[in-house]
């Protein structure tokens, strides 16, 4: 008798990033390819960076552009096209998919914050954000983007909610219905409420939608930063709440505002066996919400 097939477990690394003001592009380019070798060296085949982890560039323009936040955000448009190849070396060198957080792309109405997503292949595409924070809009000129997608990769489909977007149901629930069943949440806080505030997001959408959310934040402090100047939060890994998952529906989480990878093996083919098989029913049962807000 033929034995059954496994279905091989998907490592993940969320990174905990600090943000350090490099002296040039160079220096930048090491860092990075320091992290991307540490996470590929444990094996992992997902690597999700934090929202405006890319904001620390604005240092290799000098320490009065890195203290204003229009310059920052102005100089930061030199380095999109060598943070982008950048990125794309780096996922075909190693063969990984990554999520390269975010990065403030000028735009004909200001800036909109992209998430890009990178495939072995060395393809890359993007998730802009579309609920905008009040520092967001007031402050920094960034504005809501448009479009939810939707990616498709050889271990399954992956979305993308950037930071406060996670913190909304329906953006989230659109994407679990096209098929995604891993959402991936760069973001980026300054204030324990405020990563609390995405953490619960998070654990929010797994619950309901009973599908896998990663999240990575930056972390420590930037005096030297007028845009990043404050960065608290801890990297999570969370499930749905059921059979064979954690009671707790947290699978792995770092440790507060410590630089660092957070590691966790996933199978996705657990997804569609709980959706059938579960204690509860959280992502069939989410259209009888609104028979229930009818009657």
């Amino acid at each position: 008798m033929a034995e059954a097939s496994v279905t091989p477990a998907l490592k993940v690394a969320a990174a905990q990033y600090p943000l350090d003001p490099p002296a040039s592009w160079h220096e930048y380019r090491l860092k990075i390819e320091r992290w991307v070798a540490e996470a590929a060296g444990q094996e992992a085949r997902l690597l999700v960076f934090p929202e405006y982890f890319s904001l620390e560039l604005s240092a290799i323009f000098g320490a009065e552009v890195a203290r204003s936040l229009p310059d920052s955000l102005a100089k930061l448009q030199r380095c999109l096209a060598d943070f982008l190849a950048l990125f794309r070396e780096l996922a075909q060198t190693h063969r990984l998919h990554i999520c390269a957080g975010s990065f403030p792309v000028q735009v004909d109405d200001g800036y909109h914050n992209r998430a890009y997503f990178f495939w072995p292949t060395g393809y890359c595409d993007f998730q802009e954000k579309l609920q905008m924070t009040r520092f967001e809009s007031e402050e920094w000129g960034v504005t809501a983007g448009s479009g939810l997608k939707v990616f498709a990769t050889d271990f399954g489909k992956v979305a993308i909610n950037v930071c406060y977007d996670a913190e909304f149901p329906l953006l989230a629930r659109r994407q679990v219905e096209q098929g995604a069943d891993l959402i991936l949440v760069p973001s980026c806080t300054d204030t324990l409420a405020g990563y609390h505030r995405v953490r619960i997001g998070c654990q929010a959408r797994a619950l309901e939608n009973q599908c896998f959310v990663i999240q990575a934040p930056t972390v420590g402090d930037c005096p030297w930063s007028a845009a990043m100047d404050k960065n608290v939060g801890a990297a999570g890994v969370y499930t749905p709440v059921d059979y064979g998952f954690p009671a707790n529906g947290l699978l792995a989480r770092g440790e507060l505002n410590k630089p660092q990878w957070v590691y966790a093996e996933i199978v996705l083919a657990d997804i569609d066996r709980i959706r059938r098989e579960g204690q509860v029913f959280n992502y069939r049962d989410w259209p009888a919400q609104t028979r229930h807000l009818r009657d």
